[in-house]
């Protein structure tokens, strides 16, 4: 059902189901709030997150109400949750490029033996890893950069087709299969710090094997500046492919969200593009 349209082209909030779909879009983008990159930052006020909630929630009204049957819209449990769930998942498979990077951040800080340096991290206003808080800060840039905020914007707008407000959802099987998703972190973080790790592991053993033939030089006096400076080199060098990889993320959030649509059992949420 397709309410009558008002003052630029917004659909007439006294209509019937109009005031209900509009609280359901709210609660859809809150959860997409709740944990997306930037937006979910301390940093970011809570008066100016509830601002734009209420903006993003009138501007994709439109494309809501176009897909849903507004006269049998209700808010009950099930549709608050559920609504605020797919919103979540959303912002969640965009927070879980950022949280590989800071993840192989963490990684290679503890190999290179940087792990007793705090700085102060900027988004969460906690202290983190030098190179934790370097990494989530370059992912969360390149992200921006890429117009990532549009394109979780996007997602949500084209979310309304796929799973319109007030659509009955599998979602113990869709967060299952997002919780799966979410384990790709690891395998990020390992692939992003293994250049790092590697030469680490060498330089190491070379130590290792120069200290057993010459006894005499004092191998440990030179393993920790060695290490640090190893370590330090390999990731400039990396850091090109780093980046090359982090810009290049549209696929693999388009991929969680299809998985997560596959499993609520609706028709698969469309790719994103840059």
């Amino acid at each position: 059902m397709t309410p009558s349209t008002g003052l630029f082209g917004l659909p007439d909030f006294f209509a019937p189901g109009v005031a209900t779909a509009f609280v359901l879009t709210a609660l859809r983008v809150g959860g997409l709030l709740l944990v997306a990159p930037a937006w979910s930052a301390k940093s970011f006020p809570m008066k100016l997150r509830t601002a734009v909630l209420v903006v993003f929630a009138t501007l994709l009204i439109p494309s809501a109400s176009a897909n849903a049957d507004l006269t049998a819209l209700r808010i009950t449990p099930v549709t608050f949750l559920s609504e605020t769930i797919i919103g979540f998942v959303i912002g969640f498979a965009a927070a879980i490029i950022v949280a590989g990077a800071e993840f192989a951040g963490e990684l290679m800080t503890n190999s290179i033996g940087l792990s007793g340096m705090a700085i102060l991290d900027p988004v969460n206003n906690t202290q983190g890893a030098i190179l934790g808080t370097f990494m989530q800060m370059l992912a969360v840039t390149l992200l921006l950069t890429g117009g990532g905020h549009l394109i979780m914007l996007q997602a949500v707008a084209q979310s309304f087709v796929s799973m319109p407000l007030g659509a009955p959802l599998d979602l113990p099987s869709g967060m299952l299969a997002v919780t799966k998703a979410g384990t790709t972190i690891f395998a990020t973080g390992m692939q992003f710090a293994a250049p790092v790790i590697a030469a680490i592991l060498v330089s190491n053993i070379a130590l290792a094997i120069l200290g057993r033939a010459a006894p005499q030089l004092q191998v440990m006096s030179l393993a920790f500046p060695l290490q640090i400076g190893i370590g330090l080199l390999t990731f400039a060098g990396s850091i090109g492919l780093v980046v090359h990889a982090l810009a290049d993320w549209t696929p693999a959030y388009a991929t969680t969200l299809d998985t997560f649509a596959r499993a609520v059992h609706v028709a698969p949420a469309p790719t994103t593009g840059r």
